[in-house]
């Protein structure tokens, strides 16, 4: 006696299900084996299975009428309601054609996950050629390019760059840059440091041989523009964009391997071809006030300010999920060649500087680096990190470091080393458990002295959020995992005016608010993920706030029988609390937009993009900074005489 008919059934149900949340919701490194388990045990028991053919009555034959031919029982014929419902849900049927169509549904779920699955594999990208802009100084900036050579252990390339007008004929005349060495061992890969540049001043540059004739690839100049000079006490308008957590294909799609559809809408957001807004409310919050919290919806306007740069938040790629192929040296590089392979990137990478810090996934799942270079699989996660992405960061606080500082204007920025030095967080000593290191943490608090008066915003950037909020995992793999340590820098934080923490990892949006002791500074932390990935449906594990409290008092005028007194109240609030949370989107970023123009009154302006389209924007007021006094020579010296000083060769860098 075979299975019951409805085995089978359960078991293909079961699998599909699998399978779309493998593909399209959740591509867990389970899946390489529940998927063809499953299909494996869907054969085995179709095969095993009473054929409902088999369970038709039999007929009887009438011997006493032998010239009476019984006539034939066939079944009925499959009604387009009953063959739907077969094919959804893998139910018996007679029909062959739709036992057919059920196999061929299954056989092609199975080869979809493992095209997703093995697609680095099968599309290895050895072939991609590419160029972007990193680190921008107000006098030089950090180009990257890859450029393989076919049969050659080294190809030698020059970059040639020249300003950038609007009226320039194609033939001007390009100055020579750096050498490019780009090598085998180095993935053919290499960053160089173009200097002698001016302040806000925008430049273009191509690709040559060392005879000067130029290469097929960029078809056009890339184009960047230098970052104003920061000793200029004049105030600044620009805006960035932040995210973090990226895999190709995902939600998947067949045949598109290659595309990174988070990136696709962003060039749309950045550089839209119609002038289609579309508009959502606008809150404010006021971080000079020790305990500010989000008022009515205000109308805005568009922004106006051009994006200037990204910042690249960790989990540039998954080096784990969901495959892990293994602590090898080219299976890391593969999955970078891959990401810059993406036109949907490359849309990006080629207008847009990117500054990047890793997290855990471009090692392996929560890794923690005991502040030993050596500890597997970081040498060879990091040597592909550094050429394809660290190289063109800036210059790090000590060398060999992937911690480093920046400045746009009078706006400063701290990237953060969150997994190189973590000790372990299940040690049960807590006051020696360290995130950052004593080195790392030590330049952190110098950094905030510095810029305490001399920026309006500063922004920290963590790739794990700093918030306690966070349940699960976050709990050990982010900051609540170094209670001690954080206290210390939060304490740092409150005292300086305008902090602003940015982090990303957990797939949703959410924006945070740290309150301090009575007069201090308040503090925001904004987390966005992913850039193009999954999110997890239906489970939340962010709480709205901290059990834990800060005393406010609040200042009353209560009438008497004598006139009006005042009363003094004293209340609870929560340490930190969410300002707002948007768990859903597969595709998320968040754009600032900073404008200190009015030194009196800074404002910073967040606007998050979910899935193409505006969901929330936060007003933010800072505190007002008395920047030092500038002596920078821009400063006295009209562009004009910048220009004629640059063609006499007196380059701007012996004065910045």
């Amino acid at each position: 006696m075979g299975l019951s008919p409805y085995v089978p059934a359960f078991f293909s149900s079961f699998y599909r299900f699998t399978a779309f949340v493998f593909l399209r919701v959740l591509p867990s490194r389970l899946g390489k084996w529940v998927l063809p388990g499953l299909y494996v045990l869907t054969l085995l028991s179709s095969w095993l299975a009473s054929p409902s053919s088999k369970q038709r009555p039999s007929v009887k034959a009438d011997l006493a009428k032998p010239d009476k031919q019984e006539a034939a029982i066939s079944p009925e014929p499959a009604t387009p309601s009953s063959a739907w419902a077969s094919v959804l849900w893998s139910l018996p049927s007679s029909s062959r054609r739709i036992s057919f169509t059920n196999f061929t549904i299954n056989t092609l779920l199975l080869l979809a996950a493992a095209e997703f699955l093995l697609h680095p594999f099968l599309d290895p990208a050895t072939d991609v050629v590419f160029t972007r802009v990193g680190a921008v100084y107000p006098d030089s900036v950090k180009i990257t390019a890859r450029y393989p050579e076919v049969n050659a252990t080294e190809n030698p390339i020059k970059l040639v760059w020249r300003e950038q007008k609007a009226n320039a004929i194609p033939e001007a005349a390009w100055t020579d840059g750096p050498t490019l060495t780009l090598t085998e061992a180095n993935d053919w890969v290499d960053t160089v440091n173009l200097k002698g540049l001016w302040p806000s001043t925008a430049y273009e540059y191509c690709l040559s041989t060392l005879n000067k004739t130029m290469l097929p690839y960029p078809e056009k100049p890339i184009s960047f523009r230098t970052f104003p000079d920061p000793k200029l006490a004049t105030g600044s308008h620009f805006r960035f964009i932040a995210s973090s957590c990226l895999t190709p294909n995902f939600p998947y799609m067949p045949l598109q391997g290659r595309r990174i559809k988070g990136f696709d809408l962003l060039a749309s957001y950045l550089w839209p071809t119609q002038n289609d807004v579309e508009s959502t409310e606008t809150h404010t919050v006021d971080v000079a006030s020790p305990s500010s919290t989000a008022s009515a919806p205000v109308s805005t306007a568009p922004t106006s300010a051009a994006a200037e740069f990204m910042i690249f938040l960790g989990d540039f790629i998954y080096a784990d999920v969901p495959f892990y192929f293994g602590d090898d040296q080219e299976a890391y590089r593969r999955l970078y060649r891959r990401n810059y392979a993406s036109d949907s990137f490359r849309k990006v990478y080629e207008r847009l500087p990117i500054f990047h810090t890793y997290d855990d996934h471009e090692i392996i799942d929560n890794f923690q680096g005991l502040g030993n270079e050596s500890t597997p699989p970081f040498p060879n996660a990091s040597d592909a990190f550094r050429l394809y992405n660290s190289d063109a960061n800036y210059d790090p606080t000590q060398k060999d470091q992937y911690y480093y500082d920046f400045r746009y204007a009078d706006v400063a920025f701290f990237v953060m080393d969150t997994r190189r030095y973590r000790s372990d967080v299940f040690d049960e000593n807590i006051s020696t458990q360290t995130m950052l290191g004593d080195e790392q943490l030590a330049a952190l608090h110098d950094w905030l002295g510095k810029v305490n008066t001399t920026a309006t915003f500063k922004f920290i950037v963590s790739s794990v959020p700093f918030t306690d909020l966070w349940g699960y995992d976050a709990q050990t793999d982010a900051w609540p995992g170094y209670a001690a340590e954080k206290a210390g820098l939060l304490k740092a934080m409150h005292s300086v005016p305008n902090v602003i923490i940015l982090s990303g990892d957990r797939h949703e949006f959410a924006a945070i608010e740290f309150n301090g002791d009575e007069n201090d500074n308040g503090v925001l932390e904004f987390s966005t993920s992913p850039m193009s990935m999954f999110y997890v449906p239906f489970v939340r594990t962010l709480k709205q706030a901290t059990e834990a409290t800060v005393k406010r008092v609040n200042m009353e005028i209560v009438p008497t029988a004598d006139g009006e007194e005042f009363v003094m109240t004293e209340h609870d609030i929560p340490r930190e609390n969410v300002l707002r949370a948007i768990s859903t989107g597969n595709y998320k970023w968040s754009a600032f937009e900073v404008d200190t123009r009015d030194l009196n009154n800074p404002t910073l302006h967040l606007e998050v993009m979910i899935d193409g389209s505006p969901a929330y924007q936060l007003k933010i007021a800072g505190k007002p900074v008395k920047l030092q006094q500038s002596t920078a020579l821009g400063a006295f010296v009209p562009q004009t005489f910048s220009k004629m000083f640059h063609k006499l060769g007196m380059t701007p860098s012996k004065w910045f």
